[in-house]
This record gives structure tokens, sequence and C-alpha cells, in this order.
């Protein structure tokens, strides 16, 4: 494991990657003593400073908890980051693609809480109790690390990837619709790239929130009330460039929409 002066000096790497839109070498290749507890504690340093600067969190993000995300980065472990206020984009937003680094899109489903859910023992069925509606959503993944050759340090160091969120469409109870089987369309400037359906998030997109709340017992924490959570992509990461334009269509659960400038 790493000492604390070396996780703040990673974490100031990282703050100033963010910040400049620039990405650092890879993590494990300079630490290859660094454990996943040690980037949990870099993400956590990142959240602490973020808060700190008046930031408001309001929910957190699931990453690679589908067979496709785990073939396209090579890494099989689930990992989470966290949301922030300043993060969160309404449906059909021009967003500055100039704030992200190595922009890609994923397909989700968000899940907004009614209420608290802490482990260590929490079930889908307790997630879907929690749950007051699931809703559409794309997740803008922003990596500060170089891409090739990422393991599972990295990306938690990084915040999981995450640079935002945009969610709307239709926002639906989880005894309205079967969420295994909520499937969407990806298109880039009219075209489709990528289709999914829910269910390739570990048989169920609850079964992600149970793994994450689980997870989170285990460094103290737990999923608050009003929280949105991001369950997990169900699509490939899909490339995008200044100009583009993202469109997601969910069928029963509307259409999700915006453009990069």
């Amino acid at each position: 494991m790493l000492d604390e002066a070396a996780l703040i000096t990673i974490a100031d790497e990282l703050a100033a990657a963010e910040r400049d839109r620039t990405t650092v070498p890879l993590l494990t290749a300079r630490h290859p003593e660094m454990t996943v507890e040690d980037s949990y504690a870099v993400q956590n340093e990142w959240r602490r400073r973020g808060i700190a600067a008046g930031r408001r969190p309001v929910g957190r993000k699931i990453g690679l908890t589908s067979k496709v995300m785990q073939v396209a980065t090579g890494i099989t472990e689930p990992d989470y980051g966290a949301i922030f206020a300043d993060a969160v984009f309404e449906n059909g937003s021009a967003i500055e693609h100039d704030r992200f680094s190595n922009v890609r899109i994923e397909v989700e489903l968000a899940f907004v809480l009614a209420e608290p859910l802490a482990g260590p023992d929490v079930t889908i069925f307790d997630v879907l109790r929690a749950t007051n509606h699931v809703v559409p959503a794309l997740e803008i993944l922003s990596s500060r690390i170089e891409l090739p050759g990422r393991t599972i340090v990295d990306t938690i160091s990084d915040n999981a990837a995450f640079g935002g969120v945009v969610y709307g469409g239709n926002p639906v109870k989880v005894d309205d619709v079967d969420l295994r089987w909520v499937s969407a369309l990806l298109y880039r400037n009219e075209v489709i790239e990528e289709t999914g359906v829910a269910a390739a998030v570990l048989g169920h997109p609850a079964s992600g929130i149970a793994w994450l709340a689980n997870k989170l017992a285990a460094h103290g924490d737990r999923l608050e009330a009003g929280e949105i959570v991001l369950a997990g992509s169900f699509t490939r990461p899909m490339w995008v460039e200044k100009g583009d334009t993202v469109f997601a269509d969910y069928r029963e659960l509307g259409t999700i929409s915006c453009r990069f400038v």
C-alpha cells in the first residue's frame, strides 16, 4: 500500500489533469504496489476536495458491470465513482466537448432513491423497494489517465472515468416495467452505433445498485435518499467528437439526447 504523501501526490496529478484537460501516465506502471484500497483513498480525496470547494454531491456511478464493458476495457471487476451536481445535464443539452478528455458515451439506467441503502447485506429486492423511480441516462466518460493498459486501480483512482451524466425521458416505477428488458438504440449523428438490453448489467440493473451499497458499506459509507445512481452501461462506450449529436431511444422509456459543442 502507498503512504499518505504518495496518495496526495496522485490526487494532485489527477486534479491538474482534470483542470487542464490532459492525461497522466498509468498509475499502475509507476506504482505497481498500489492496491484497490489505495485507489479508493485517492478517489475519496478527490471527492473531499470537491465538497470543500462547494461542489454538491448528488449520487454515484457504477462502472464495468456488464460483460460488454469488461470486454471493451479488459477489466473484469466493477468500480464506482462520485457524481456532483455540476456534472448533471438536462435532456437536450449542448455540452462543451473540451470540458472532458477522451470523451465517450455509455447507455444506462439511473435509479433515483426514495430511501437510504446501507450494506453489507443489501439485495436486489431491497434496491427495488428503496427506489422512487428509474429514468434513462447517458453517461459521459472522461479519462484523466491514459487509456491503453489501464487496470481497476487506474479507473477507480480516476473516479471511475466519470465526466458527466445526461438524463431524461420517461421516469418509471420499478413495478411498471421489467427493467431487465429495457432496451436502447444509441445514435451518433443519426446513425445507430450501439444497441443493448439492461439485463446485460449483472442480469438485472438493480443488481449493480445492490453491489454498490454493499461495497460502500466496506468503506463506511451508504447510499442516501434522493441520490441518483447510475447502474452501469449495457452498451460499449461510443467515442464522440466536437460537433457530434448523440441520441438514445429507450422505446417506452422515451428518448434522450445531447450535442457536443
